[in-house]
């Protein structure tokens, strides 16, 4: 029988409480312990989904975790996975993995010398609509990809989240904190990229929080929040990405990929399902048949309505590559290479150059309809007490 993995969450802000709920979903893993700088927090993280609070240090050593599941801010991703690889852990990162190629190649060769794995979300790339897209493609339906565009534009967090203050810092911004779920889409659909080039601009130096607890406070902004990139991939095709939080409304598609045989229209990839749409030709416009992917099956509801949400996919992908010696999807060659793109783009925007990538990667393996099935529990396991300290 295949071992399941312990887990350990460092971070217990925002988006922990995915990683917890959802985590009972699949096989392979079982969240045991959280972790984070504000022990008030952590303890609160444990009492509510029934696992252990511990100190940071606690839970690098603990001997029941085999994962710690970096959920830090993106300026802490790197130490703190740098901290977890040294103490023999396996690691799976919250995007951005890290913010320079040189830290996640540093990272690269210290999991290498203790043969470790690491892994970084986005995992979306892995939902039901974005694997039919990759099988229209994969098939030969839409042809090669000539050219495309991507388009991520709102009006910034400060009016919903109740601590934005890091999206406005070096490390974040639209291209690192919304773009790694569209260029890590783009690279599983279309290959690694060569170059990329880019424009930017702050139009506002501070923003004034809309949401609770802070209302009305201000804070500044000190990185680029419109950017508008080219990205030319390897096998030729030119894609256009228009990032920003200076936008109120738009009527742009998420992302539409022009093939020689058609055109694909592809949902937005921050999500795991969404509506898959294709042309052959000239043809009309038509909505693709239902794909019987679990990972498009819509589990929760949210006021757009319901949706399908399978975050922790790539980390249990992670765990079950693990035990069966295969190449997890959500890879550290994946996640370094759209970090090289995106990273590569700022550069590119603040230097006015052409930047050539410096790293590359290959396609991760296609998830299929039964590959997923593999992947989930049988039955989400009841909730259990927390475990003891080993």
């Amino acid at each position: 029988m295949a071992k399941t993995l312990g887990v350990g969450v460092i971070g217990c802000g925002n988006i922990s409480a995915a990683y917890f709920r959802l985590a009972p979903l699949f096989r392979g893993i079982e969240m045991r312990a959280c972790a984070d700088i504000d022990m008030k927090a952590a303890k609160a993280r444990a009492a509510e989904f029934n696992v252990r609070a511990e100190t940071v240090e606690g839970l690098l050593q603990a001997k029941d975790i085999d994962i710690v599941v970096n959920l830090t801010i993106p300026a802490a991703h790197y130490e703190v996975s740098k901290r977890a690889l040294d103490a023999g852990k396996h690691v799976y990162s919250e995007k951005p993995f890290v913010l320079s190629v040189k830290e996640g190649l540093d990272l690269k060769k210290r999991a290498a010398k203790k043969n470790l794995r690491i892994g970084s979300a986005p995992d979306t790339f892995l939902g039901g609509a974005h694997q039919l897209a990759r099988d229209l493609i994969d098939s030969g339906k839409v042809g090669r990809i000539t050219s495309g565009t991507a388009y991520v534009m709102s009006h910034g967090m400060e009016h919903w989240h109740p601590n934005p203050d890091f999206f406005f810092l070096p490390g974040a911004g639209p291209v690192l904190d919304i773009g790694p779920y569209y260029v890590t889409n783009l690279i599983q659909l279309i290959g690694p990229v060569k170059r990329v080039t880019a424009f930017a601009s702050t139009p506002a130096k501070e923003r004034t929080i809309t949401s609770k607890p802070r209302y009305g406070q201000k804070i500044p902004v000190k990185t680029p929040t419109t950017i508008h990139a080219v990205m030319e991939f390897e096998n030729g095709a030119v894609v256009t990405m228009n990032t920003s939080w200076d936008v109120w409304n738009h009527g742009h598609k998420p992302m539409e990929l022009y093939g020689e045989e058609g055109t694909l229209h592809v949902p937005d990839p921050n999500f795991f399902g969404g509506e898959v749409r294709f042309t052959k030709r000239g043809e009309e416009v038509k909505k693709e048949p239902k794909w019987a992917h679990p990972f498009s099956v819509p589990n929760q509801q949210h006021s757009q309505g319901a949706m399908a949400n399978y975050r922790t996919v790539g980390l249990a992908d992670m765990a079950v590559a693990i035990q069966e010696g295969r190449p997890h999807r959500c890879s550290m060659e994946l996640a370094l290479h759209a970090v090289d793109v995106m990273t590569g783009i700022l550069t590119a925007a603040e230097t006015g150059k052409v930047v050539t990538l410096q790293t590359t990667c290959e396609r991760p393996a296609a998830l299929g309809i039964a590959e997923a099935k593999a992947l989930m529990a049988k039955k989400a396991p009841a909730a259990r007490k927390p475990a003891k300290k080993k």
